[in-house]
């Protein structure tokens, strides 16, 4: 490995190291009380060895969501390949609302915080977009085998989206109590995902 090679190395450990941390704040303290010099100090950097990296804690949050939807796309890789892309797309919708039960502030971070605003995305990785696109290439399938009543690929993914964390975001913020106590709110859940892909199919 030549001497740029092992910089560039370099540079992209210290950003994971930066990340990785940064997760661990936002995910234990929250986004709002986790400042720059706080993720310094738990890695023993100083802060403006970070701003080398990033220029603002907005920046960082872009980068550190974009780790998190990956391991949501790694989830779907995993959990939701069926050949029949309609079983398919039944697990996609329960393994996103698996994800978001079993990861709550991690969802959080990526779902209810607002989006950084701050941020030149063209200097930066795509965020959520592979993750978005795995649903999409999913129902593209659908609609191309004739399966489902809708043709429009682009407003079924935001509709099956909005149902997906509309049933996630009920749940983390404790909506859901209006229910019966003894409910079992992940079968529940998984039965309201089949539902609605039932619903879609003709």
């Amino acid at each position: 490995m030549g001497i740029s090679e092992r910089k560039e190395r370099e540079k992209l450990d210290k950003k994971q190291l930066i990340r990785s941390a940064a997760m661990k704040m936002f995910l234990e303290d929250g986004y709002a009380k986790t400042s720059i010099r706080k993720i310094a100090d738990a890695i023993e950097y100083s802060p403006g060895t970070i701003y080398l990296y990033y220029k603002d804690k907005d920046e960082l949050l872009y980068d550190v969501q974009h780790d998190a939807f990956n391991q949501l796309l790694e989830a779907f890789k995993t959990k939701a390949k069926h050949k029949d892309p309609v079983k398919r797309l039944m697990q996609i919708g329960q393994t996103y609302v698996s994800f978001g039960l079993q990861n709550p502030e991690l969802y959080d971070l990526m779902f209810i915080i607002r989006a950084p605003t701050n941020v030149d995305e063209e200097l930066h990785k795509d965020n959520g977009e592979p993750t978005f696109d795995y649903l999409v290439d999913c129902l593209k399938e659908c609609i191309d085998k004739d399966l489902l009543r809708m043709n429009d690929v682009q407003l079924c993914a935001l509709q099956t989206w909005s149902v997906a964390h509309g049933l996630v975001s009920l749940d983390l913020r404790c909506r859901l109590k209006v229910m019966s106590a003894d409910i079992d709110k992940s079968k529940v859940l998984n039965s309201a995902i089949e539902s609605y892909v039932k619903l879609l199919i003709k």
